[in-house]
């Protein structure tokens, strides 16, 4: 639930027309190109008014300009120390950078200063995922829940905080209850068709996929969630479809070209598979994913120099890939490094104790 929160402009009793209108398209968060130049005409006849720089800073982030947008809410900020709203939307900004330390301290700040703010709770519960600790994501989560049991984000994130724990029982007694709540959210579908097929249910994952799509047919990790259900239940040319789909709707969605790819490669087309991975990389140089996927592919074709390179990459950007490890040493063992294998088929056991034997 990474959204702006626009404050509405209040508009003293005299102001000339050309203020009134100004004031006036400044809040329009649906049109952002609209909201802009109303701001910023607003901000040229009154330079310190705190929420035209909010407003201003949230029509940015809707362009995805997320630099300006801080830019804008720190002004805010340097105006007023004590404004919720742009502490909160600043750290919006800077979770959507990858930037979660930053993200973290402003939903902080945002909680301090209004402890009932239930979005700010949510959102640094999903700058905590991002990093990794999914109890302090929880705690947040279920804080928001405690604040207004009636939305149903906190119910979907907090589900997505349990997968990643492995409880995917209760990640989906959370999604129900988003659905309960809202049926028409779309996002807790996938969201629980994520979860169901963590559990090896790719079944009811496609139907879950499925409906989030009929409620949202622009929802392009929907579709490529779906393609990966498919490609699990061995229907490759379905998957392909799915996330070509995806990439049509959303070109710059990382994940769509590098479950695209894999699908490649489980039909034997490694060229097609690398160049789908090497895509992913292009748009997200920090998708660890992306890299070991591709090593993959690579080590498919024989090129054992190049698999070892993306392995490497894969496992710089996360330490913590059990199967990164396991496949190099593969490689490793079978180019004579033995001492090498060993290493990392002992990491990847200490990470993945289920892992096959070598």
């Amino acid at each position: 639930m990474l959204k702006g929160l626009v404050v509405l402009m209040v508009l003293l009793c005299g102001s000339m027309t050309a203020r009134a209108d100004a004031g006036a398209d400044c809040t329009h968060p649906q049109d952002p190109d609209r909201g802009i130049r109303g701001c910023t005409e607003y901000i040229r006849q009154n330079p310190s008014n705190k929420v035209a720089y909010n407003n201003r800073g949230v029509a940015y982030q809707a362009k995805g300009d997320n630099d300006r947008a801080i830019a804008d809410h720190s002004k805010a900020i340097e105006i007023d120390p004590k404004y919720a709203a742009a502490y909160y939307n600043r750290g919006v900004a800077y979770g959507a950078k990858g930037d979660n330390d930053r993200a973290i301290a402003d939903h902080s700040k945002a909680i301090e200063i209004n402890p009932k703010d239930v979005e700010a709770y949510t959102n640094r519960g999903i700058a905590y995922r991002t990093k990794g600790d999914n109890d302090r994501a929880i705690a947040d989560h279920s804080k928001a829940i405690e604040i207004n049991p009636k939305l149903a984000e906190p119910y979907t994130n907090r589900g997505n905080a349990y997968r990643d724990k492995g409880d995917t029982d209760r990640a989906i007694a959370d999604h129900n209850k988003a659905i309960e709540i809202n049926p028409k959210y779309a996002a807790a579908y996938t969201n629980r068709g994520i979860a169901y097929r963590a559990k090896g249910d790719n079944d009811r994952a496609i139907a879950d996929h499925s409906k989030a799509i009929e409620i949202n047919p622009k929802y392009a990790e929907a579709y490529t969630n779906r393609g990966i259900a498919y490609r699990d239940n061995g229907d490759n040319d379905r998957a392909i479809t799915d996330h070509s789909k995806a990439i049509e709707i959303n070109p710059k969605l990382a994940a769509a070209y590098t479950n695209r790819g894999n699908a490649y490669r489980a039909k034997g087309d490694n060229d097609r598979a690398i160049a789908d991975h090497s895509k992913a990389i292009e748009i997200n140089p920090k998708l660890a994913l992306a890299y070991y996927n591709r090593g993959a592919a690579y080590r498919k074709k024989g090129d054992n120099d190049r698999a070892i390179q993306d392995y490497d990459q894969a496992i710089r950007l996360n330490l913590n890939d059990a199967e990164a490890y396991y496949n190099r040493g593969i490689i490793l063992r079978a180019l004579g490094q033995q001492a090498r294998a060993a290493a990392d088929f002992a990491k990847a056991r200490q990470l993945n104790p289920k892992l096959p034997p070598p």
